[in-house]
């Protein structure tokens, strides 16, 4: 028996996304699948994969034993989602986590898309190439346009004015890769019914156009997080100049002619960046011209917008500003991103966009980096809140985490919430959930998912997700070591989870959330054994320190490195291969693996966002994390035996040109797993389990 999937427009009936499921009469079709669109009768088969024959699909990996025959349903199905969008992406994401893919890894992710529901995404990759032919045809020259691009992994902060020239310059062979991958993601974006989000012009020029039009008349923006004018201060151009919207509309129409469009644009003005006027007429004038730029190109165009800023500098953006800044465009022709909604949203003290249409969206993750996170209570009521909140202009849900591979389950529950019209009970959900990762019930693993899940996966209040711990933080004597949850269930979890092996040690889907929880409880007791160091140094008890520190450095994190050197996707090897792997020289391949290192430590040339995009992987906890740890107890030690006082700046000092020797050295590390995760876990289990 057969599954059968059509497209009926009509479904719809104008209204949002719905699907339809339901067993024909005979035995050819066990059941048809029917959606309004391509991603909704996707969904519906997700629906039917999930709910019916315990599959599940992830970013780290696929459980799709189907049972034989397929099983046919009692009474039709029909659901319809509750908002007209759900939405992916963050543009951050485009650098975290897309830099080095290739075609292969890119349909992967589509296909993920539409089962998943989401039927609007951003199409970001190859905008440079349109950009450099709208800088060519201004009269700028190529070394003024390579002094504005960065390197592959930071363009996401280029295309956002906050950076320029960092790591850069883009050889033209990454021009026309990126081009042909974006032929191939729009293309199999739209043939799937979803609406894909071109970029569009901000404001921000090259200081080139200073030089061409030496008349025109643009404002120089502050430095950006830590970077000074060397590679930040962008130039923003004054709305009311007329290159304003020479250059937006031009920009735009090269790329339509390019890609088509579906109509969306996203465009970030003031993205962690103060304007340098807070009269809320010059906001106004600010986001009309963007807007006026996008509408000269395509009349049709609506300004996909992320509200990030609203929330990350309060006190520039008070209502007056926020209005200003929303208003200047008409009302419907904005869709603003509520972008960490779960935690910090801007709808409730904006009466709802001050009526401009928003997304409710799940930030999640900074950086893209590991630990064990989520906010389940918030994602799982507060969608419905937003809908119910007086005059709402609620459109949809969305995900916008800045880097992706991490913490599956929490995204799993938000593509399902986002076509549901209540909340879930969270713990049947995730006991189904366990069940369908791993392929068969297990009591085990069921009742390491309820601890995980009221623990690290149900932070409250104003939760915010940079992973701080010690394990990946440069080494000080004032290192924040709490914890929103009790440490003893992922304990528990791990313990609970190993147990299960013999029965589950099969599934790979198993195997890495073993790998994960394993790494969780390593993290852990980094900050124990990193209170030990501290208590020992700060009472003068060099045993203790020895002891202390000699189990971290030789120890605990060598053991650590070789558990997540098991699995092939916690490989520093994996990501550093994969940037080389794009490249057409050898010249650009060491260009794009300095991209990828410096990204996850020193993001900057003097650490400037020092392991903002910090990773738990194979090589990196060795060679990066594992020396810094050493160099610090080795500098305890050195301060109690000499009666000097151990100095941070000094430390800074030295522990920074280890940083730097890590970006520079060269060394290559293995893209393909070696060892026995199973046999690694239990090892770590029966030496560390407090």
């Amino acid at each position: 028996a057969a599954v059968a999937l059509s497209v009926e427009a009509a479904l719809a009936a104008g209204g949002p996304d719905t699907y339809r499921l339901r067993s024909p009469p005979g035995a050819a079709v066990a059941v048809a699948v029917t959606g309004s669109s391509g991603v909704a009768a996707a969904a519906g088969l997700y629906r039917y994969l999930r709910d019916f024959c315990g599959c599940h699909l992830s970013w780290s990996g696929a459980q799709l034993r189907l049972p034989d025959p397929l099983p046919r349903l009692r009474a039709e199905i029909r659901a319809s989602a509750p908002g007209r969008y759900r939405y992916y992406q963050n543009v951050c994401t485009q650098s975290y986590s897309y830099a080095w893919w290739d075609w292969a890894r890119w349909e992967r992710e589509i296909d993920w898309m539409a089962l998943s529901g989401i039927n609007l995404a951003l199409a970001f990759a190859g905008q440079e190439a349109a950009w450099q032919r709208v800088y060519r045809s201004l009269g700028l020259n190529q070394s003024e346009i390579d002094a504005y691009f960065t390197g592959p992994a930071f363009l996401a902060w280029n295309r956002m004015g906050n950076l320029h020239g960092w790591a850069g310059p883009l050889p033209p062979a990454w021009h026309l890769k990126q081009l042909y991958l974006q032929y191939r993601i729009v293309e199999r974006m739209r043939s799937l019914g979803m609406i894909t989000v071109l970029p569009a012009f901000a404001g921000h020029v090259p200081q080139g156009v200073l030089r061409v039009f030496p008349r025109v008349n643009a404002t120089r923006l502050g430095g950006w997080s830590h970077f000074d004018c060397t590679y930040s201060c962008t130039y923003l151009l004054d709305p009311q100049d007329p290159m304003f919207q020479v250059i937006g509309t031009l920009f735009l129409k090269e790329l339509i002619k390019e890609f088509g469009t579906d109509h969306i644009y996203s465009a970030d003005t003031f993205n962690e960046m103060t304007p340098f006027s807070s009269d809320p007429a010059y906001l106004s004038r600010v986001s009309n011209a963007v807007f006026r730029s996008m509408t000269g190109a395509d009349p049709e165009a609506l300004w996909l917008m992320q509200g990030w800023l609203f929330q990350h500098q309060p006190d520039f953006w008070q209502p007056a500003q926020v209005r200003a800044l929303l208003r200047g465009v008409p009302l419907g022709k904005m869709i603003v991103l509520d972008l960490f909604a779960e935690s910090k949203p801007v709808y409730q003290w904006t009466e709802s966009f001050y009526g401009q249409p928003f997304i409710w969206c799940m930030l999640h993750n900074f950086g893209g980096n590991h630990g064990l996170f989520g906010t389940v209570e918030a994602i799982n009521h507060g969608p419905f809140a937003a809908r119910r909140f007086p005059n709402s202009t609620m459109v949809g849900t969305g995900l916008v985490p800045e880097g992706i591979e991490q913490n599956d389950m929490v995204y799993e529950l938000m593509n399902e919430l986002g076509w549901r019209q209540e909340p879930l009970d969270l713990p049947s959900w995730v006991t189904r959930y366990a069940e369908r990762r791993y392929g068969t019930p297990n009591a085990a693993a069921a009742s390491a998912w309820q601890l995980l899940l009221r623990s690290v996966y149900n932070c409250t209040g104003v939760c915010v997700n940079h992973n701080r711990s010690p394990l990946v933080r440069r080494p000080s004597l004032h290192m924040d070591t709490e914890l929103w949850y009790n440490a003893s269930d992922v304990y528990e979890a791990w313990r609970l989870l190993l147990s299960a092996s013999a029965e589950l040690g099969s599934s790979p889907t198993f195997r890495y959330d073993l790998v994960d929880v394993t790494r969780q409880a390593a993290q852990q007791l980094v900050s124990d054994y990193y209170l030990s160091i501290r208590r020992a140094f700060q009472s003068h008890a060099l045993p203790e320190l020895l002891t202390a520190g000699g189990v971290l450095v030789y120890d605990l994190l060598p053991e650590l490195d070789s558990l997540l050197s098991s699995h092939s996707l916690f490989l520093l090897g994996h990501w550093l291969e994969s940037a080389r792997a794009v490249a057409t020289s050898d010249r650009e391949a060491e260009q794009y693996e300095l991209n990828a290192r410096n990204q996850v430590t020193l993001w900057g040339p003097g650490g400037n966002i020092l392991d903002y995009a910090n990773k738990q992987l194979g090589g990196l906890v060795l060679d990066y994390y594992g020396v810094r740890w050493s160099l610090f107890v080795s500098a305890l030690v050195e301060s109690l035996n000499s009666g000097s006082p151990f100095h941070q700046d000094q430390f800074n000092q030295a522990v920074f040109q280890v940083e730097r020797g890590f970006v520079y050295n060269k060394k290559r590390y293995p893209a393909v797993p070696a060892g026995d995760t199973l046999e690694i876990s239990r090892k770590l289990f029966l030496k560390y389990y407090p």
